[in-house]
């Protein structure tokens, strides 16, 4: 009796420039979904980016302007509405007294909480892959992230 053949695979290997294409479209789709869920929860969709970036770590309002891809002066007025709504606090650096580190409230986690919990389209789209699929997925995005957010 002769053991089976191997399948083989006829699939072809993707080119990197394939691959940017797949990356820019879920990205687009899933920051139109994200922002119209923000929106549904009072929200425009920077204000809720920048809450999804406070909720990792607190940050000077400069870093958060780098992390937003603006102007600092356009920081003032996001984290004034956002304080407003008791979303973030402003707490005077411990190392330098003239900065301001920008930090994200319990409100504030609740809120982008519910946005992420509420984007129905980018839940389906997840529903689509089994158990050991998004292990894989999770995987590979954990790899690829942190050479992404070098600056």
């Amino acid at each position: 009796m002769s053991s089976p053949t191997p399948p083989t695979t006829t699939a072809t290997v993707p080119t990197k420039a394939h691959l940017i294409e797949e990356f820019a479209a879920i990205g687009a789709a899933y920051y139109q979904d994200f922002a119209a869920v923000a929106a549904r929860h009072g929200l425009t969709s920077v204000q809720a980016k920048a809450l999804a970036v406070l909720v990792r770590k607190p940050l000077p309002m400069r870093g958060l302007a780098e992390q937003l891809v603006c102007d600092a002066s356009n920081v003032t007025g996001l984290v004034d509405r956002l304080e407003l709504r008791g979303l973030v606090r402003r707490e005077v650096s411990a190392t330098d007294r003239r900065i301001k580190t920008v930090v994200a409230t319990e409100t504030g986690r609740a809120a982008i909480s519910a946005v992420r919990d509420d984007m129905q389209t980018t839940h389906e789209a997840l529903d689509l892959l089994s158990p050991d699929e998004r292990v894989v997925l999770h995987e590979l995005l954990t790899r690829l992230r942190p050479v992404l957010e070098q600056r």
